[in-house]
């Protein structure tokens, strides 16, 4: 079959798209990749939230879907708002990368940065859970590419940022990272998702043959909790769904931006959409809406 597959520009996604793209060659398929400019790629001076965070960086990947001018398009699943599109889907989620953030410095780790350095991220969730472990960092806003973020500690910017260990993996620049931290991910975190159109049946069935069962029931859980807390993909939300003998554990965190607050949730169970849903509603019970409505 041939397919044209839609990929931001960013060094990032052109190698997920290019993944994605050489499993597929290598079952027989052609493909072409397409590039797509995003919202998210054009405005890059604010911070997400300011931006609205959902659909930022897949809006305009979704409308060539649509349109007929694309036949897939990769996503970092975490980036993917948790509702499906109208008429789109999901249709795989290959095997999971390593879920941890990574913090890139000059050599400190975490705890043995200096009183008061300055730490980039563009995440609330990486914010929240920074200050939460030290209070006395000064968290800045950072956005632009892998390339450009390690620039910036290198030029002595920023000492140090925080960035998925798996976009770094991805791009053979697992060197970079100096420590992987004990944060909670982003749900689905290091995952990629594959969307289509649902009313393209055989290219769903060609997507299909990528999917990873137990990334999917994961990310599933994850995704479904971070949902029902009624969150997008800025919220600082971190879950994370694990294997644990015939069942799944998830744990998760709502924590407020300013540190100052924090609650936890876990639990286990065979249905990760159930799982999902008990886990959410522990946090409420907590107060994580409170945190929510405040971030």
């Amino acid at each position: 079959m041939r397919l044209v597959l839609g990929t931001r520009g960013s060094q990032l996604a052109r190698t997920q798209s290019t993944l994605v793209a050489d499993l597929l060659r290598g079952r027989g398929h052609e493909v072409r990749l397409e590039l797509i400019t995003t919202r998210g790629d054009k405005e890059t001076e604010r911070p997400v939230p300011e931006l609205g965070g959902k659909g930022l960086f897949t809006l305009e990947l979704e409308e060539a879907l649509r349109e007929g001018k694309i036949d897939l398009a990769v996503h970092s699943l975490k980036d993917l708002p948790t509702e499906d599109a109208p008429g789109l889907v999901v249709a795989a989620v290959p095997a999971r990368e390593d879920w941890h953030d990574a913090l890139v410095s000059k050599g400190a780790t975490l705890m043995d940065l200096p009183k008061g350095a300055r730490v980039g991220t563009a995440s609330l969730r990486r914010k929240a859970l920074l200050l939460r472990c030290r209070p006395d960092l000064h968290v800045v806003s950072l956005r632009g590419n892998v390339d450009t973020r390690l620039r910036r500690v290198q030029e002595g910017a920023v000492d140090a940022i925080v960035l998925a260990a798996a976009g770094l993996r991805r791009l053979g620049r697992k060197d970079a990272i100096t420590e992987l931290l004990d944060f909670l991910p982003a749900p689905a975190q290091g995952a990629l998702g594959i969307q289509a159109r649902a009313d393209r049946a055989d290219v769903v069935a060609a997507l299909r043959a990528l999917h990873d069962e137990a990334t999917g029931r994961a990310v599933h859980a994850e995704r479904e909790l971070l949902h029902l807390l009624g969150g997008g993909c800025s919220v600082p939300v971190g879950a994370l769904c694990t294997p644990e003998g015939h069942h799944l554990r998830l744990r998760a965190v709502v924590a407020a931006t300013d540190g100052s607050r924090m609650v936890e949730g876990e639990g286990a169970g065979g249905d990760p959409g159930a799982l999902g849903a008990v886990v959410a509603a522990r946090l409420k019970e907590e107060g994580a809406q409170e945190i929510l409505d405040a971030s």
